[in-house]
Parts: C-alpha cells; sequence; structure tokens
C-alpha cells in the first residue's frame, strides 16, 4: 500500500474513532490547574514570555500557560511584598495621604525604554480619599523604585459626585502608540489621561484628571481596562458592576468605541456617558443595569442526571477583569477573580479564552481556558443536550444556575427554551445562531474542559442583541 494513502487512511479512521467515542475525546491534554489568590488582576506578558498578573495588596503571579499559577508577592508588608525593598517605606507618602497601610488594584505596563512601570493607588476604603502613582523597575517582578504619585482625590474643593475615585489604573497603548491611563472608582466614575511614554506621566495641557468616560453619583462602577481589536478595530471597555462581595453582584460588562478616548456605547447604541446615578442616589444599582453589555455574573453548571459528578461549584461576583490579545495566535482572553457560593470571601483568578460574535462583540468561553485552542467544531458534536446559563442584565446578587437544553439536529430546541439554532464555519471558528423563546442571539461553538466533571466537551458562548450573554456546556455523558 502506498505509505501516504495509508496515512490518510489512518488519519480518517481515527478521527473517526474519536467522533463516535462521545464528547470527551478531543485532541486536547488534560489541564494542570494551580489557582492563586490575586484580587484585581491585571496581566502583562513579559519579553521572555512569561504571563504576570498584578493585584491589590501587592499581590502577584506569574504563569507561562495561564493555566498554573506561582505566586510571586504575597501581601503589602515587607515581609509579604517582592516587587518593593522596603515597600512600606517607600511608599509612605502615598499611604499616609490615604491613611491606610495597604493597596489596591494596580497596573503594570513596559514603556519604550524597555523598563516596567507599576501604577499603584492606595485608598482609606470608605471614601475617595486616594492617591494614584507610579514606580519603576527593570524586571517585571522589581524590585520598583518609586517615581511619584500622579493624582489626588480627596483634597479641598474635591466633589466626588462628578470627580473620580483616582484609583484601578489600566495603561495602555492604542493602535497608534500613544500612550492612555484609564483609571475610576465608584464617586464620580471613569476616566482617561493621555500620558508620555517616555516617562509615564500624564502629558502637559489636559484637565487635571482628563476626560470623564462615564460614571457619576457614586455609582458601583470600577475596574476599567480596554483592548484594541484588530478583527473589529474596536477599543473594548470591560468595567465591573456591582459590589465585589460575594453576595454584592459583581459582573462584568464592555462597550466599544473606535476611538481609545470614546464615546463609548453598548449593544443597544446608548451613549455610556450616560451611564451613572441620578443626582443625590448613593449605590443605585437599578440607576445603571440597564447599561453595558453583560460578559458574566454569578452562575452554575448544576450537573445534569446522567453525568457522572453531582457536585458542581457555584461562582459568585467575578469581576474586576483584564484582558489579553495574543497577536501571534489571534486568541482573547479574560482574566478576573471570583468568589464562590458558601465559601466567604475566599478568591482565585480564573482564566477564560473569548471569541468575536458576528456582531463585533466579545464573547467569554463558559468553561474556564484549559489549553484549548481556536477550531472549527464538527457539525456531528454540535447538537445534543447542553447546560445553558441565562446571564440576563441584572446585577445578580445571587448566581444564575443552568438549565437543561436540546439542540436538535433538525435544528430545533428543546427543554427549558423553545426555538432553532443554526451553525456556520468561519475561518478559524463555527458560528451559533440562536433564538429561544423569540430572543435572537448571535456567538461561537468551541472546545471547552468541564472541570467538574474532569471531560473534554463542547460548548457555545453567545449573546443577545440587547446585551444579554447565554453560555451552553454540553453533556459529558458517554453518548
Amino acid at each position: 500500500m502506498n505509505c501516504s494513502r495509508g496515512l490518510r487512511i489512518f488519519t480518517r479512521a481515527l478521527m473517526l474513532s474519536l467522533l463516535l467515542t462521545g464528547r470527551e475525546a478531543f485532541a486536547e491534554e488534560t489541564p494542570s490547574f494551580r489557582d492563586v489568590s490575586v484580587h484585581d488582576p491585571s496581566i502583562i506578558r513579559a519579553e521572555d514570555g512569561t504571563f504576570y498578573i498584578y493585584g491589590s495588596h501587592m499581590a502577584a503571579a506569574k504563569s507561562t500557560d495561564l493555566i498554573a499559577w506561582d505566586l510571586i508577592s504575597k501581601d503589602a508588608t515587607n515581609e509579604g511584598c517582592t516587587l518593593f525593598d522596603d515597600v512600606q517605606t517607600e511608599l509612605s507618602e502615598a499611604l499616609a495621604f490615604s491613611r491606610t497601610n495597604t493597596f489596591w488594584a494596580p497596573d503594570v505596563q513596559r514603556l519604550r525604554d524597555g523598563r516596567y512601570y507599576y501604577y499603584y493607588c492606595t485608598c482609606i476604603g470608605n471614601a475617595p480619599l486616594s492617591t494614584l502613582g507610579v514606580a519603576v523597575a527593570d524586571s517585571p517582578e522589581g524590585p520598583y523604585t518609586d517615581l511619584g504619585i500622579i493624582l489626588k482625590s480627596g483634597l479641598p474643593g474635591y466633589d466626588a459626585t462628578v470627580l473620580p475615585n483616582v484609583i484601578d489604573p489600566n495603561v495602555f497603548f492604542d493602535n497608534d502608540g500613544r500612550l492612555w491611563m484609564l483609571y475610576g472608582s465608584y464617586s464620580g466614575g471613569i476616566y482617561i489621561l493621555e500620558m508620555n511614554p517616555d516617562t509615564g506621566f500624564p502629558l502637559e495641557g489636559q484637565p487635571k484628571y482628563g476626560k470623564k468616560l462615564l460614571g457619576k453619583n457614586h455609582s458601583r462602577i470600577e475596574g476599567p481596562y480596554i483592548i484594541y481589536s484588530p478583527d473589529t478595530e474596536y477599543y473594548y471597555l470591560f468595567l465591573s458592576f456591582g459590589g465585589l462581595n460575594a453576595n454584592d453582584g459583581y459582573n462584568i460588562r464592555v462597550c466599544r468605541s473606535k476611538n481609545p478616548d470614546g464615546p463609548y456605547e453598548d449593544a443597544l447604541g446608548q451613549q455610556m456617558i450616560n451611564c451613572g446615578g441620578r443626582a443625590g442616589t448613593f449605590f443605585n444599582d437599578a440607576d445603571i443595569e440597564g447599561y453595558g453589555v453583560k460578559l458574566m455574573g454569578g452562575y452554575q453548571f448544576r450537573a445534569l442526571p446522567e453525568e457522572s459528578n453531582k457536585m458542581s461549584v457555584a461562582y459568585r461576583s467575578p469581576g474586576h477583569n483584564s484582558a489579553y490579545y495574543d497577536a501571534e495566535t489571534g486568541r482573547y482572553f479574560l482574566i478576573f477573580h471570583t468568589r464562590f457560593a458558601n465559601a466567604g470571601e475566599s478568591h482565585t483568578v480564573r482564566v477564560h479564552q473569548m471569541y468575536m460574535n458576528g456582531e463585533g462583540w466579545p464573547v467569554v468561553s463558559p468553561q474556564r481556558y484549559a489549553g484549548e485552542t481556536n477550531a472549527v467544531v464538527d457539525i456531528d458534536r454540535q447538537s445534543g443536550v447542553y447546560k445553558v446559563v441565562a446571564h440576563g442584565r441584572d446585577i445578580n446578587t445571587k448566581h444564575h444556575v443552568s438549565e437543561r437544553v436540546e439542540l436538535l439536529a433538525d435544528g430545533a430546541v428543546s427543554g427549558a427554551y423553545a426555538g432553532t439554532w443554526s451553525s456556520s464555519d468561519g475561518a478559524n471558528q463555527t458560528s451559533i445562531s440562536l433564538v429561544l423563546d423569540g430572543v435572537g442571539y448571535s456567538g461561537v461553538f468551541a472546545k471547552v474542559y468541564d472541570s467538574a466533571q474532569g471531560v473534554w466537551t463542547i460548548g457555545f458562548t453567545a449573546l443577545s442583541a440587547d446585551g444579554a450573554a447565554l453560555w451552553g456546556s454540553a453533556s459529558t455523558a458517554k453518548e
């Protein structure tokens, strides 16, 4: 037999065998997760390819694959912080002004000189008395040397209903090479400043706090982060709505603009500059939950009766994300912390892959990243029983629980929803369109690893026209 013909026959036979052995048969390795606790993780990829995340209280971790993480700095004490030689002394001015001994969500960016700039912030916690400053190091692991405070909030004459609490920085280069700093939390909202890429400080000639993008009157919006997509040519502004505690409804939303400094709008075309609390209100979620595309909130994939493991974890208050675009592979990733039901306020980092749907909005994989690659999902795998989570657009203080839904081979949908579905293949992904109980959704199929069941399967992630996420994770029971 001709060798090449024999190889083709063997390959087809192997592929058929994989199809016939059920949804668990994927050519992906079983992941070896190693979790870390880093609150408000902000990601950067260093020159050597290592990923670093930096979080509140000077916590930091690194990974080579976004799956197994190693903690490198654990807290803001001199004994626990490895990022500074003597953090309490070196940043004493910021700590003293904010009347605190710890630090909140930072960001790190590598600038033109090849050095790493660590943007730190401090806040008293019960008022917008804060500082935002910058330090520099030759290595992403430090030690960092303070360059000084950039902004302060809470000074005399400061109006917290319209001006920002100067925390939660995100420093990024736009598609034209200009440097920006996005920041803000609660209080007067989210602001953006253009920065000097040679010094890491704001460019002169701007208003002190920069340009306002959204928020006012202490609405619960924070953790802003922007990435640019070369696929859609949009800038995507990610935000966390709600409170960060396990029962406070933290959830991740996104809006977009053709310009880094806005204006930003959501899937309904609403201008995000109008998103904020009404005059005289304080933490009034009802004023803001109708804005933004909700990518995820608290959720639980409840095991199906036919699945092996009947236990599952309920995620609570996922949020304060960063995001990463890999130019080499064209893949997008969402990095965030999450709490869990019945676990107090403990939290760990999660990474999920993202995709762009047909309307140019990011959609988030229903399962945590486990090493899967972008791929067209074979049509023979698409139909079947799914655990489906509807995230809605609410600031949900309790997790949304999955329901049983079946995508039938004839294009019908049955179970918790009635409707139709269809798919189409693109260059490197398979799109899905659904109509469930009269509501249309646009998204993608994807390979996923069901951590609760310990099995590779498939899933889908989609958005409704008004910006509500829908996740499906296929049954892992053998066919």
